[in-house]
């Protein structure tokens, strides 16, 4: 009953819901970036995996598709291993951004309470 009530009740904004926004504006775009990157990290390596272990490097028309697929591969590897100090550098400067505003805000709500 509860539950269905408090679906019609108005909602405050509170200084709360502002620290998980500002929490949300520090996480978000490194979480987005670190999954994309992936990604397309994860799909260069197979596709070089692919053509290392197949016959569709024969398309390219290269002297040997067995080495141009493992080149591939390692650049995509590369991306992979890059793409956990890529995540964190962005973390951490979005960090020192907001850092003043979230400790602000977190000592008034602790204040507060």
């Amino acid at each position: 009953m509860k539950k269905i009530r408090t679906q019609y009740i108005e909602k405050t904004h509170t200084k709360l819901d502002e620290l998980k926004v500002l929490d949300a504006k520090v996480k978000c775009p490194a979480n987005v970036f670190a999954g994309i990157f992936g990604t397309v990290s994860a799909l260069v390596m197979g596709s070089g995996m692919s053509m290392a272990m197949t016959d569709v490097g024969q398309v390219l028309n290269s002297p040997n598709p067995m080495v141009v697929g493992i080149i591939i591969g390692l650049v995509g590897m590369g991306m992979a291993i890059l793409n956990y100090p890529m995540y964190k550098g962005i973390l951490n400067s979005r960090r020192r951004k907001y850092a003043d505003k979230i400790v602000a805000l977190s000592d008034k709500i602790m204040r507060e309470c």
